[in-house]
């Protein structure tokens, strides 16, 4: 069986490690766009060809959505290292707000995001999966923190799973308009709108 031309042997012994290829890829999309990112191009940067590439990633949507789950585990370590600090829940929402919302206009992780969203149209159940499981580790993770900041008495007696939810399509509104670089809000009136959400839904009724 050949790769591109070559043996699978040969393309398996010379290839770089798979997670320099992503971490090429991410780097592409951050310099130039997704319309910087070829699979020829790609392949250059890493000394691998193109054929090398659909061997180990089989198309642009798979190399994509890999991209994003190496992204996604980088985050991941981060979030579950910051909501893993002692002190008030409500300081490590605000932490988890910060991580979530995109840091500029062309935000090379939400830009990837985005497009992954935009091609699972035509993706099978199992790329529809791999994107619910990394949408459930933030979910499940705010889950546990509004849940813990309710046992303390910080935030309301609130359902955490739909509040929750709530939290995250209020973030996704707002940071995809963020990411696309709509000139409506800036990031600090974007925090400055979350920020007065969570008070109004979580913080404690005064005793009547």
């Amino acid at each position: 069986m050949t790769a591109g031309g070559v043996p699978v042997r040969a393309a398996r012994k010379n290839a770089p490690p798979r997670e320099d290829v992503l971490v090429a890829a991410m780097a592409t999309i951050a310099e130039r766009g997704l319309d910087g990112l070829t699979m020829a191009g790609l392949g250059r940067e890493v000394g691998m060809s193109s054929g090398h590439l659909l061997y180990y990633f089989r198309s642009k949507d798979e190399l994509l959505l890999r991209t994003l789950e190496w992204s996604e585990s980088e985050l991941g370590r981060e979030r579950r290292a910051l909501l893993s600090r002692r002190g008030p829940a409500a300081e490590r929402l605000r932490a988890y707000v910060d991580l979530y919302v995109p840091t500029q206009a062309r935000d090379p992780h939400w830009t990837l995001w985005l497009e992954v969203w935009n091609r699972s149209q035509n993706a099978g159940p199992e790329e529809r999966d791999r994107q619910a499981a990394i949408e459930g580790a933030w979910h499940r993770d705010l889950v546990a923190l509004l849940a813990e900041g309710i046992s303390r008495g910080e935030f309301r007696a609130v359902d955490p799973d739909r509040t929750a939810a709530r939290i995250r399509a209020l973030l996704d509104g707002f940071s995809i308009q963020l990411a696309v670089g709509l000139p409506t809000l800036d990031r600090g009136a974007i925090l400055a709108h979350v920020r007065e959400f969570l008070d109004d839904t979580l913080t404690p009724r005064p005793p009547a």
